[in-house]
């Protein structure tokens, strides 16, 4: 079983699982090797660990040095990261999809002193930088033939690779002073720095300690006591991620859970159906894909399929609300969910592999239709909140009470306060103990104090002071209230909109809403200071393709914009119709159709997929401002 102590640390958890969960030569990592899928056992993860540990001793790495990781995920990040945390060093990942300048930004502000790289693309990123980084000293690539890649002048880091690092023989000695390095942690030792994103200015390392993490993990485990040691995760988001790192890689460190690294996220369906994971943590956007596929598939054919589909839909719902209601489902209900469940829900099931009990989604809010799809189908969806300064949970959705449109339950240990934006009075505060499932509260700012907030930004105290009062509230900047007891996010505070009238629109339920059509990917909401709102859409690729017979070739002609009248008037219909669930205020008046997504090359959105504002509104103003020329009315 977990055993948590004041003492733990991030490396004492895997330590924990080798002496009381699991035999060493047990299976913890799985990923695919060539095209096999390869398991790796705990005694391997340590004895590579401990020969990371060696070869920085070695080299002079002292406790607190920044020691950095920019690799996709995999078992190599795993030995890495347990090498460096148990003498000392702290983690610093930096997602693969930054560019060259924000790289360069990561390293030379925490001072990383040596860079894990997981392949040419990425080596070659870093090279057009490394010659600015003085405090660099080493780079190590993973892959194999990384002589073949040039190497400019200016580089003074000396370069060596990974198996290099892993083929070292471990004395005994230096076992002893890794040993003695490992004891000697602390949980209010920084264990990682972790960059925010950036969607309102320079990134900023949120040191997170030991404690940070591992409580974290502890009460998670506690509000979600059904993860055992005998679960498999399948890992796709980036461990570069707070969320990913501490619910899935964490979770497992600590329970002894099997951890299957995804090839990518376009193979994700086909790796979901070869290893048959039994939890998986995921964003919204996939599962709303995986939503409107469902939909789409179960209902294109039409006739007597799309009939089945949709009845069953319906019964999934009648069933879910009769179980959510604490009655009774009934002998003709369940025999009729019996039967949705052989024609319709065991088929989409297989396609996770048919060992699915739980998926977690974090990073956004998931809209309600969405979730309730997946609570119809059986598939249960629990929602998780936080940020990385909170290392990163702050609620998450008990198992056995789901609240839909709602982020669950205040995880023990904390207080979540909801701020009056503008008076800063406080609304209320709750607690996992003041739970109250009829508990419900007006919106404002949520801020949090507790065992889960950073012990600051790296080098910057000013903005650390500005984060967190006098009164160690930490300002989550997001917009929420209790709903049924549960936490319940309205929006950003910096994304609210205050349009010419003084009407205050948050952007994403309003989004949300009109994300309901199967037309739409994505969409963002304009309309600050402006009369009405309007909108850039993002139209579903295949279903635009499939109605208007479009070849590849239409999504790669240059305007940004797509101008064509029927493929306009085809998108209004849906536009109008939603509409109508919607304030006068919040509709949308007008619309551009974004011939592509938005992309993080372009710097258009985060690695985790949040649209920058600044940036959107900035570059595309022309087409935004012809928005509001064109003659429509407000309301």
């Amino acid at each position: 079983m977990v055993s948590f102590n004041e003492f733990s640390t991030v490396p004492s958890l895997l330590r924990n699982v080798v002496e009381n969960i699991h035999k060493p030569e047990e299976t913890f990592l799985i990923h695919k090797k060539n095209t096999d899928w390869e398991e790796i056992s705990f005694a391997t993860t340590l004895v590579n660990a401990d020969a990371v540990s060696a070869f920085f001793l070695e080299k002079g790495i002292t406790k607190g040095d920044r020691l950095g990781l920019m690799i996709e995920n995999s078992p190599e990040y795993v030995y890495y990261d347990q090498g460096i945390q148990q003498i000392g060093a702290i983690n610093v990942s930096i997602y693969p999809t930054l560019s060259e300048q924000e790289v360069a930004y990561i390293i030379n502000d925490s001072g990383i002193k040596s860079l894990l790289i997981g392949n040419p693309f990425l080596m070659r990123k870093v090279l057009k930088v490394a010659g600015n980084c003085q405090e660099l000293r080493y780079i190590i690539p993973t892959f194999k033939d990384y002589e073949k890649i040039a190497i400019p002048d200016d580089i003074k880091a000396e370069i060596i690779n990974y198996d290099t690092v892993l083929a070292k023989t471990v004395s005994n000695e230096e076992r002893q002073a890794i040993e003695a390095r490992r004891a000697g942690l602390m949980p209010q030792d920084v264990s990682s720095l972790i960059y925010t994103s950036g969607t309102t200015g320079t990134p900023k390392g949120v040191m997170l300690t030991h404690y940070n993490f591992v409580e974290n993990v502890k009460v998670c485990l506690e509000q979600i006591p059904v993860i055992n040691e005998h679960e498999t995760f399948l890992s796709f988001l980036p461990l570069s991620h707070v969320f990913e790192r501490t619910a899935t890689y964490h979770v497992c460190c600590a329970q002894g859970c099997k951890i299957a690294f995804a090839q990518s996220l376009e193979l994700l369906a086909k790796n979901m159906g070869e290893v048959r994971p039994t939890v998986m943590n995921c964003v919204p956007r996939l599962l709303e894909r995986i939503h409107d596929k469902a939909i789409k598939s179960g209902t294109a054919a039409g006739g007597l399929k799309a009939k089945i589909f949709t009845w069953a839909l319906e019964t999934g719902k009648k069933y879910r609300q009769a179980k959510e209601a604490g009655k009774s489902a009934g002998l003709v209900l369940s025999a009729q969910k019996a039967v949705a469940e052989k024609l319709v829900f065991s088929k989409i099931k297989e396609k996770t592999g048919g060992r699915l009990k739980f998926m977690i989604s974090g990073g956004a809010a998931l809209p309600k239709n969405v979730g309730e799809f997946f609570g119809d189908l059986g598939i249960k969806i629990l929602e998780g909140f936080g940020l990385t300064e909170t290392s990163p949970v702050m609620a998450v959705t008990e198992y056995h009470r789901q609240v839909y449109g709602t982020v669950g339950r205040v995880i023990p240990g904390i207080e979540v306060g909801i701020q009056d934006v503008e008076t800063k009075q406080m609304i209320n505060i709750q607690t996992h103990d003041t739970f109250n499932e009829n508990f419900e509260c007006a919106e404002g700012e949520i801020i949090v104090r507790g065992h889960c907030v950073m012990k600051g930004y790296f080098n910057k105290p000013a903005e650390t002071a500005e984060a967190i009062d006098k009164d160690k509230w930490f300002h989550t900047g997001d917009i929420g209230r209790f709903y049924k007891g549960n936490l319940q996010i309205t929006d950003r505070l910096k994304n609210m909109i205050v349009n010419a009238y003084g009407k205050n629109v948050y952007p994403t339920p309003v989004e949300n809403i009109y994300l309901k059509s199967p037309k739409i990917d994505q969409l963002f909401l304009i309309g600050d200071k402006r009369e009405y709102i309007t909108a850039i859409i993002i139209p579903n690729k295949e279903t635009l393709q499939e109605t208007f017979n479009l070849k590849e070739s239409f999504f790669q002609e240059p305007s940004d914009f797509i101008d064509n009248q029927e493929i306009i008037d085809w998108m209004e219909k849906d536009i109008k119709k939603i509409s109508n669930e919607l304030a006068k205020f919040e509709r949308i008046k007008n619309f551009k159709i974004k011939r592509n997504p938005f992309s993080i090359d372009e710097g258009e959105i985060t690695p985790t997929l949040k649209v920058k504002r600044r940036v959107v509104e900035k570059k595309y103003a022309e087409a935004i401002n012809a928005m509001y020329s064109e003659g429509v009315e407000a309301d």
